[in-house]
């Protein structure tokens, strides 16, 4: 049994999640059980401070939150029950889950620039899940341009004329934000349709932006596969089935969990993949798949544990936790 740490969970308000299916509430239900004292933040309660000074003289920059101390239960309505708040260094910390929602904008990005100052397992820092500096660099929909060998045809630009000569060549394609999330703002622009045209003024009147534009994939009909890796290593799959009236497999969007296997061609992409994510810190880790193509790396706050317990058993929080305590157990 690892010796028990303090938890900082920077997530999105704690008494909204949806508490059957919140991936996040998962990984606190895991720590708690394995006598871990978890403490709750929002990310809008981050101070940097450039001026903390320690003992001889020297200074060092902190990192501090408004947290409270939780406690968590499979109980519908009462599954929170929180402390005193009151305002820490994050330094005092062991771990940070950096689990909130995207939009993965300017706020997100400054957010894991503080965390950079405390993250690491040595003294008077804190395992910051995923590593900010790598959450940073690896957008989910730009990421996966990293590996072309294993992507639908796939454009990402400014330029209207592109995305037209993109259309003529594939016909059928799917036109994205490239930092969204949940499926919001993702159109399918089939052969015949006139709106492409007006969706590109709109998008660009509001947004400085490129898209992302791919070729639709009709095996999306049959499912979206949600591939978990842990460490680099996949744990197990999900589908997520488009409702019938949507285009979009999302669970956010109506999308239904259905279970699946892995795949060859899924093992093959996580073996393609996998060493990077080892390498730089994505501990927790959800892949799209559609068919036979690569579409999304999700490295931000992935979801999915709860589903896949529940269709094959897997405890994808206990296998998060084992590699946490395993690289807390080295410093």
């Amino acid at each position: 049994m690892a010796s028990p740490r303090l938890v900082a969970v920077q997530m999105d308000p704690l008494e909204h999640v949806n508490i059957d299916g919140d991936s996040t509430f998962a990984l606190m239900l895991e720590a708690q059980a394995r006598g871990h004292s978890l403490f709750v933040y929002e990310v809008a309660s981050l101070a940097l401070d450039e001026g903390t000074v320690e003992a001889g003289g020297a200074t060092r920059t902190d990192v501090t939150a408004l947290v409270r101390p939780v406690t968590v239960q499979r109980e519908k309505g009462r599954h929170a029950t929180f402390g005193a708040a009151s305002r820490r260094s994050l330094r005092s910390m062991d771990v940070v889950l950096m689990r909130q929602d995207p939009p993965f904008d300017m706020a997100y990005i400054t957010a894991t620039h503080m965390l950079d100052h405390i993250h690491g397992t040595g003294p008077d820092q804190a395992l910051v899940v995923n590593d900010p500096r790598w959450v940073r660099d690896c957008p989910e929909k730009l990421l996966v341009t990293h590996f072309p060998q294993l992507m639908p045809p796939t454009l990402v630009t400014w330029d209207i004329e592109q995305i037209r000569a993109f259309r003529a060549k594939w016909k059928d394609i799917i036109v994205k934000p490239l930092f969204g999330n949940g499926g919001s703002g993702v159109f399918r622009i089939k052969a015949d349709d006139q709106n492409l045209n007006a969706l590109l003024e709109m998008h660009f009147a509001r947004s400085r932006e490129p898209l992302m534009i791919q070729r639709y994939e009709p095996a999306v009909t049959a499912g979206d596969k949600r591939v978990i890796l842990v460490d680099g290593d996949p744990i197990g799959a999900i589908n997520r089935v488009p409702s019938g009236e949507d285009h979009r497999s999302n669970m956010h969007v109506g999308g239904v969990a259905r279970k699946v296997e892995l795949t060859e061609r899924d093992r093959e992409i996580c073996a393609a993949i996998g060493p990077f994510l080892k390498e730089h810190g994505l501990i927790f880790v959800g892949i799209d798949v559609i068919g036979q193509y690569l579409t999304e790396i999700n490295v931000t706050s992935p979801t999915g544990l709860q589903e896949l317990e529940r269709f094959d058993g897997i405890n994808g929080a206990a296998s998060i936790w084992d590699c946490i305590e395993r690289k807390l157990s080295v410093q």
